[in-house]
């Protein structure tokens, strides 16, 4: 056990849950930030499926991106911040604006609030979004802690809004942080197992998939288990080697989609009935995209090269993240096990 205070934003995001678990594992006692306190128990319950009893150890605050009310609550007495908390794709969204103010503006906020408390380190739950948006040009390597989105190029609203917050943090820890120590995790596609029927829009990639999707665009992408997630920002949190860094969360090289769906075809026996490994046509996800806002983001990344090296992490942290399988499996089976899929109710 420690005496250790740990604010984690955003605790009803996939990610932060998980952070909560590994923090409260590791003896920390934890204040996370909600929007509404009304989704208190939902986050309970899920803390719960993922075998934590909080006990006393978690306390929950209210707090918005858009309002500073509650982040000074919230930081006080913290040693650590893990600040997850931002837009992603839910649908809500209407403008590049719904997307890039809060991530912004929130981003500030809670620097603010962690500098005037004395946090000794904020971790930034930032994104691959934040290093490939908008890079379609043939790569030669693989993409590192060195890249960024290209903000001139074709960048979703998401990238964008990822790419301009984690930029505006480090404006801001040079040019106002007084010592604040601050770390960056830009995580792949964040799979694993789900704690309940609220998860993360990447875990949406598997579970089209297996509600019987008609084929996969043709995009690869990398994976890591949102398990590995989770240690790599409380090792960013903890180790001196992370001060001022950034770190790529990914393990293995990329996968086609069509190669994830042919893995759960493998892999899962009769759960895996619906799912279709055959690569739909470029042109068909771009007439699908001039109607469909959700295929309209995903059309610069059709055949692009979307490899990331995790090695700086591992090299500098010491980071052993599961296979790309194990995470990929891992989440097929969560959904199965929570009656989270369009399976016929003889199969349950």
């Amino acid at each position: 056990m420690t005496d250790e205070q740990v604010l984690v934003t955003g605790g009803s995001g996939f990610i932060a849950q998980y952070c909560i678990l590994a923090l409260l594992e590791h003896g920390y006692r934890v204040t996370t930030t909600l929007r509404t306190l009304a989704r208190r128990e939902e986050v309970l319950d899920n803390l719960r499926t993922g075998g934590a009893e909080p006990a006393g150890r978690l306390s929950f605050v209210e707090a918005d991106l858009m309002s500073d009310a509650g982040w000074s609550e919230a930081a006080a007495a913290c040693t650590y911040v893990i600040h997850g908390a931002s837009p992603t794709p839910s649908g809500d969204q209407v403008s590049e604006e719904d997307w890039v103010r809060p991530a912004v503006e929130g981003n500030l906020r809670v620097l603010r609030a962690a500098r005037d408390a004395g946090v000794k380190r904020v971790v930034l739950t930032s994104a691959f979004g934040a290093m490939a948006g908008g890079r379609a040009e043939p790569r030669t390597r693989p993409f590192d802690e060195t890249d960024w989105s290209d903000l001139s190029g074709n960048i979703a609203p998401y990238q964008k809004s990822k790419t301009l917050a984690e930029r505006a943090a480090w404006d801001f820890i040079e040019r106002e942080g007084d010592g604040l120590e601050f770390a960056t995790v830009n995580p792949v596609t964040v799979l694993g197992p789900a704690l309940g029927a609220d998860y993360s829009h990447s875990i949406r990639l598997i579970k089209n998939m297996l509600d019987g999707q008609p084929g996969c665009p043709k995009i690869n992408t990398c994976v890591v288990d949102v398990r590995d997630v989770a240690d790599l920002h409380i090792r960013a949190m903890t180790d001196p080697a992370a001060r001022g860094e950034r770190f790529l969360a990914t393990t293995g090289k990329s996968l086609w989609l069509a190669e994830i769906a042919g893995l759960l075809k493998t892999r899962m026996g009769p759960t895996a009935d619906k799912v279709r490994a055959r690569v739909l046509p470029n042109w068909f996800i771009r007439v699908v995209a001039l109607f469909n806002p959700a295929m309209r983001g995903i059309v610069w990344q059709l055949g692009a090269d979307m490899n990331a090296s995790g090695d700086k992490a591992r090299r500098l942290l010491g980071w052993h993240p599961r296979s790309r399988e194990e995470a990929i499996i891992a989440t097929a089976e969560s959904l199965f096990r929570l009656n989270l899929l369009k399976i016929a109710p003889e199969r349950r």
